[in-house]
């Protein structure tokens, strides 16, 4: 019986599947299952994930039974998963080698309920990643998360397979933003998530991906706001300062339209100037960059903002 249920959620993804699945097989744990569950692609994704399967019994291909990647985690980690810790993967992303070894060493130590790493941003080459998220100190909050998520992903989410079933799962009518809405329930029902101070995840700025799509996301936090709202917790002007400065990052970082960075800044300096700036390091830099990309060349600020 594998320890980790490792579930990756499948859509025309030819192009990267290989390389995540590569990252996968690189683990330092040897104990796990992957849950490639297909949602309806049209390229070779089935087919590539059948091949590596025939030489590896631990990776199994299965069909989503729903629509979209909410219900396709849910499927592959309430369905068919094994294991007693659910790990998620997108099949765009690369794991560390060491990546199961350190979350099993939190859950073995630990109470907590679900746990996640830091992540570094790259385009094209892992290697080139220069930027990496921010793993706070102690379990998160509410208004940390509607601040600026630091899970930033699923595919640096794991979460014991029993807790998992005690607060429910995603909600498949969340569009974006879905992992956000979920962070907030398991939190909202007295789940505890702690972050691990080591690089777990690379994650694939993609500018044509629905992570690019800063109006999806709007609307997926809409959903989690009410939803906290629901737990008596309303977003701070901090907390609102924070989201925003995080838009314009990722707006400057996936060299998406000028305006986009320098509203966002706007935006999150008239909710709470102290907290978009705070601290310096990313406050008073993303505002700078914001102002810069209104008037650099487009290849010039590709080259200082997209790492």
């Amino acid at each position: 019986m594998p320890v980790f249920s490792i579930v990756m959620p499948c859509y025309n993804a030819a192009a990267t599947i290989l390389e995540t699945i590569r990252s996968i097989r690189a683990q330092t744990r040897p104990d796990w299952e992957l849950i490639c569950v297909d949602d309806g692609s049209t390229d070779l994704t089935p087919k590539l994930i059948a091949e590596v399967a025939r030489n590896d019994r631990r990776i199994k291909l299965v069909r989503n039974p729903g629509k979209g990647p909410s219900a396709a985690r849910n499927s592959g980690a309430v369905d068919v998963a094994a294991g007693d810790i659910i790990a998620f993967c997108d099949a765009d992303d690369i794991w560390a080698d060491e990546k199961l070894t350190d979350i099993m060493h939190v859950f073995d130590t630990t109470d907590c309920d679900a746990t996640f790493g830091q992540i570094a941003f790259f385009c094209d080459d892992p290697a080139l990643a220069h930027v990496r998220s921010t793993v706070p100190d102690g379990p998160l909050t509410i208004d940390m998360l509607l601040g600026e998520n630091p899970v930033c992903t699923m595919s640096n989410l794991s979460i014991r397979k029993d807790s998992l079933h005690r607060f429910g799962g995603l909600d498949p009518a969340v569009v974006h933003n879905e992992d956000l809405e979920w962070l907030i329930r398991i939190v909202g029902q007295g789940g505890i998530i702690t972050g691990i101070q080591s690089l777990h995840v690379w994650y694939r700025s993609s500018p044509n991906g629905l992570s690019a799509d800063l109006s999806a996301m709007q609307a997926g936090r809409t959903h989690a706001i009410k939803t906290a709202l629901g737990f008596g917790v309303t977003a701070s002007r901090r907390a609102e300062a924070v989201h925003y400065r995080y838009l314009a990052r990722r707006a400057l970082r996936m060299g998406l339209a000028r305006s986009w960075a320098a509203k966002a800044a706007l935006l999150g300096m008239l909710q709470s100037p102290r907290g978009f700036l705070t601290p310096p390091r990313r406050g008073a830099l993303t505002l700078i960059a914001a102002i810069c990309n209104l008037v650099l060349p487009r290849n010039v600020a590709r080259t200082l903002f997209s790492r």
